[in-house]
């Protein structure tokens, strides 16, 4: 791991520091609906999941097809798999595996992909206990890849949400955050005292989280994952999926690839952030905007009444948005020139304001009204803002500072626990291993290699747990969900790199993981799974703390286990909860069920990848 505190510090700081506002400011929470037939939620989930623990989705007929069986019997045991009818489909013995060490269970593994059947309904019975059902079929994840993408438009900011688009009236909403009253931005948002004596208009956008703030960190490794999900899928023959009305976005029909168009609602919120010629610190990114003071929960959009703030410039927000719009200008080159245009000239605009200011530095302190976001290292971020460049424009300045890099070399890019926002070197690597370009033919199969051998690091990892899970035993930390998706994502690069099946297998069977086959047999994705999260931390999707509101959307992630209990919830409820179980489905639990960008953005990349066939 990277001898620096870990990227998730910054946010949890201040997500505990506003605990105890969200706690008195939310209303008491009444019950919440009935749940679906089969399913259980919240604290009753974590206490009693089901042995045998599989994808709740289902699985490709192509795939693998790897469940984990919790039980102490020391010899292998008998399983079974039955279609819809309860006819025997498939039959064979567990592998014992023991105990795992980040759970706490013992484990034996089933492996049933030799079977190439298609149907609904299936369950796995093994020593009479009997899963939770899943499909086995092709177009499995479909309708997963549309919904995690959906999960962008839900967030926007500055644009009515409509119920054609959003799954109904239920999440319908006035845009938020234009100035309309009680909302005082974003459209004339003036900056914290001492950093500006002038407003900007950086309407637009995606909400990070379950806040309302945006945060330009987040938003560049957010909206590279998006857009680089689609040069990846083109690469492999298969962008039509991503294409133009294919996904729930208002821009359909407009010629334009859908996934690129609701990666444009960000790219243009954060050009909003440069500074302007003529000001101090021009070309810079101004870190963030939010609220002044946090928001209770829950706070709809459209009803918040907080002052808006611009925070100071940093240079991780500058490279941040030097690498995001670097990589606009070649990826919608094909499909918007005049925007593309655009995306390169603030690019290098970015890069050489970086260049004069190489050491601001956003501080952890800054925490009141939404997450600090500090980071005391942006050598990675010049790396990666370096990579795009020259990926994007071949020139010689741009390739000299990526070969000069520490971080070109450095055998620490992929770490166990793996890339995020604060730790951004593996972005740039990975789009120096699949984008053509100059880089001299050693030093460009020296880089290939170093995503293959991180790859292998993750399988390796997966190999030895009970689980599947692509992190080490300590790797649940907040956002832990996150890091597996990211994880995964590396070792689909590999698939593509070399063609292996194993890595593609890998990255599927990583998508087990979050859909249900983990230490409390809890699917972690919104509407997928009988036993799936529904009351993630949110102020609009906030049924728990308000009836009148909706659950969160299809599609939606929730962190994830996070053994350090950062927040009240977690504190009271999860106490001596094994690492990997440390998770529990209620909206109070900011720590472990909020739903972010980053996270999505991952997972959105995995679905689209699964559901190429």
């Amino acid at each position: 791991m990277p001898a620096r505190p870990r990227p998730y510090g910054a946010r949890a700081a201040a997500a505990l520091l506003a605990g105890a506002l969200l706690l008195i400011t939310a209303p008491s929470a009444p019950a919440a609906p009935a749940a679906p037939a089969g399913a259980r939620t919240g604290a009753t989930a974590a206490a009693a999941p089901d042995a045998v623990r599989v994808n709740q989705l289902g699985y490709l007929p192509n795939g693998p097809k790897r469940a984990t069986v919790v039980t102490t019997a020391t010899t292998a045991l008998p399983w079974q798999l039955r279609d819809a009818t309860g006819a025997v489909a498939a039959s064979g013995t567990t592998v014992v595996r023991g105990a795992d060490a980040a759970s706490g269970d013992s484990t034996h593994l089933v492996d049933f992909s030799s079977y190439r059947g298609r149907g609904t309904g299936y369950t796995l019975t093994v020593d009479g206990r009997v899963s939770h059902p899943f499909d086995i079929r092709a177009d499995l994840y479909d309708g997963l890849r549309a919904d995690t993408m959906n999960f962008f438009y839900q967030q926007r900011s500055g644009i009515p949400i409509e119920a054609s688009l959003a799954g109904g009236a239920a999440y319908a909403r006035p845009a938020g955050h234009l100035g309309v009253a009680p909302n005082q931005g974003d459209t004339a948002v003036p900056c914290q005292a001492g950093v500006c004596d002038y407003a900007r208009d950086v309407r637009g956008g995606w909400y990070d989280a379950g806040d309302h703030g945006k945060y330009v960190v987040n938003g560049g490794i957010s909206v590279w994952q998006t857009v680089n999900s689609f040069e990846r899928a083109k690469r492999a023959g298969h962008q039509a999926a991503l294409g133009d009305a294919t996904l729930r976005v208002p821009e359909r029909g407009n010629r334009v690839p859908d996934v690129l168009d609701e990666a444009r609602w960000e790219l243009e919120f954060l050009m909003r952030m440069q500074v302007p010629e003529g000001k101090p610190h021009a070309g810079m990114a101004f870190h963030k905007i939010h609220d002044a003071q946090w928001t209770g929960l829950p706070t709809r959009p459209e009803q918040d009444s907080q002052p808006r703030e611009l925070h100071a410039p940093s240079t991780a927000a500058t490279l941040n948005l030097a690498a995001a719009t670097a990589q606009c200008a070649r990826v919608f080159a094909p499909y918007d020139k005049a925007f593309a245009a655009r995306c390169l000239a603030s690019a290098r605009r970015a890069w050489s304001a970086a260049k004069a200011e190489p050491d601001v530095l956003a501080p952890d302190s800054d925490a009141t009204g939404g997450g600090a976001y500090g980071d005391a290292r942006v050598g990675d971020e010049f790396y990666w803002a370096a990579a795009e460049l020259y990926a994007t424009t071949g020139e010689r300045r741009y390739r000299d500072a990526v070969t000069s890099s520490p971080f070109h070399t450095s055998a620490d890019v992929f770490t166990p626990l793996g890339f995020a926002w604060a730790d951004t070197a593996a972005l740039g690597r990975i789009t120096l291993a699949t984008v053509p370009n100059g880089l001299a033919a050693a030093d460009g199969a020296r880089v290939r290699a170093s995503v293959v051998s991180a790859a292998d690091g993750y399988l390796a990892a997966m190999g030895r747990q009970g689980y599947a899970v692509p992190l080490p035993a300590d790797g649940y930390v907040w956002g832990s969900n996150g890091q597996v998706a990211n994880n995964a994502s590396v070792i689909a690069v590999a698939y593509e790199l070399t063609g292996q099946r194993r890595y593609r297998d890998g990255a599927l069977e990583a998508l087990d993981y979050l859909l249900g086959r983990n230490a409390l047999g809890q699917s972690y994705v919104s509407g997928y799974g009988e036993q799936a999260s529904r009351n993630q931390h949110h102020r609009f999707w906030a049924h728990q703390a308000d009836a009148s509101l909706p659950n969160p959307p299809a599609g939606s992630l929730a962190g994830g286990p996070d053994s350090a209990l950062q927040d009240p919830v977690a504190e009271e409820k999860l106490v001596g909860c094994a690492a990997a179980k440390c998770y529990i489905d209620d909206i109070g639990s900011y720590s472990t069920n909020e739903v972010a960008i980053n996270w999505n953005a991952p997972l959105a990349w995995l679905a689209a990848f699964a559901a190429e066939r």
